[in-house]
Formats: structure tokens, C-alpha cells, sequence
């Protein structure tokens, strides 16, 4: 199996952590930004992540090739989800989380911005969706506060977290999301996490790129 990804992607970071979890060989192409024909060749729109199968078609939807990929040798490994508090977690954080790392990612080093036209292209369309992207790393210091509460109540969720299930699919992408993002005060649960995570996963964190 291969994945077609973007390497700051939470989405298709999340179809990356499955292979990881389960240990499985992972061959990846990162597709330059800007690049519409190739996954629209591949499914039909301009779309990431997408999976080619054993079967040499191909599938996307980031959850679905979560799902497949666990299922595809008979020994899936992923729960469902045991704790609601994670995603109404997610769900309140998730839209403050994409004014923080937006702007960042658009900066990043990342091998879908390896050209200038891709770099533009990307920021051309986290504008379009976002807005001015300069003025969100103007509000940095407002965005942080409001996500001081937001932590602190991971601490408690995370606290005793062991299972492995598809709670993590989502909050790891999103942490590791966060994890570019300069002066973001985790506790030592969720850096403990964080860390954990990255190494089961073999997805890693962002802290060396955070600004």
C-alpha cells in the first residue's frame, strides 16, 4: 500500500499513524501543493490523503483508510472511542487550534512547499479560507489564552489514558498540529502523550519547526 500525502497535513497524518501503530511498512509520495491533476487523477478531486490498495485502486477520506488499513490483516488493533470527553475536547479546540497553526504551517518546512509556486499556492489557499494569515499570527498572543483553559483540561483527560483507540487518531494529528506553535504552555500529561505518540506512531512532532 502507498499514501499520497501532505507532510503538515493533521488528516493525512492520521491515515500515517495507522501503519505506524500497527507497525506495517509504509511507502509515502508527498504531492506538491498546488498539484491538482494527480490526486484528482487518482479520486476524482484534489484531496489528501489518499491510499492506493493492494488492489492498485485507490481511496480516500482520512477515517476510511484509518479503518482499512486496521482491518485489512484481520487483527485490527483500534477500539472505538472510550471517553466522548475527548471529542467534545476536540470539537471546542479544533477551530481556535486551525487560527494557530494556519499561518505557521503556510511558513513551515515541508517537502509539499519545496518550490516557490507551491509555497504561494498554499498560502493562496488558507487566505481564501482564513483570511489575512499575517494578522492571525498577530493574534497569537489573544489565541493563547484562549486555549490555557482548553489544556489544562486535557491534563485531567489524559490522565489515565492507556488504550489505544480511535480518540488518538484524532488528538494526536491535533496535538502535533499544535505542537509548531511557539510558546503553547503543554502539561506534563500531554507532552508525555505527545511524545509517547510520536514514537508508536512514527509520526513526529513539530517542536523543531515552532514559531
Amino acid at each position: 500500500m502507498k499514501l499520497y500525502i501532505y507532510e503538515h497535513c493533521p488528516f493525512c497524518c492520521r491515515a500515517r499513524m495507522i501503519f505506524g501503530l500497527k507497525q506495517l511498512p509504509l511507502e509515502t509520495e508527498v504531492i506538491l501543493e498546488g498539484d491538482v491533476e494527480t490526486p484528482t487523477r487518482l479520486i476524482g478531486r484534489k484531496v489528501l490523503p489518499i491510499l492506493r490498495k493492494d488492489d492498485g485502486t485507490h481511496m480516500g477520506e482520512s477515517m476510511d483508510i484509518v479503518h482499512h488499513v486496521d482491518r485489512h490483516d484481520g487483527a485490527p488493533i483500534l477500539t472505538i472511542s472510550s471517553s466522548p470527553q475527548i471529542q467534545t475536547w476536540y470539537d471546542a479546540v479544533w477551530p481556535i487550534a486551525l487560527k494557530l497553526f494556519i499561518p505557521r504551517f503556510t511558513n513551515g518546512y515541508f517537502s509539499e512547499l519545496a518550490t516557490p509556486q507551491a509555497r504561494q499556492a498554499y498560502r493562496l489557499r488558507e487566505e481564501q479560507a482564513f483570511g489575512d494569515l499575517d494578522a492571525l499570527l498577530a493574534a497569537t498572543p489573544v489565541l493563547l489564552v484562549k486555549m490555557e483553559d482548553h489544556l489544562q483540561l486535557l491534563e485531567s483527560l489524559l490522565m489515565h489514558r492507556e488504550a489505544i483507540d480511535t480518540d488518538d487518531i484524532l488528538l494526536y494529528p491535533l496535538l502535533r498540529s499544535l505542537s509548531i506553535v511557539d510558546g503553547l504552555a503543554f502539561g506534563a500529561n500531554a507532552r508525555s502523550y505527545m511524545t509517547n505518540m510520536a514514537f508508536l506512531s512514527n509520526v513526529p512532532l513539530l517542536f523543531d519547526q515552532a514559531a
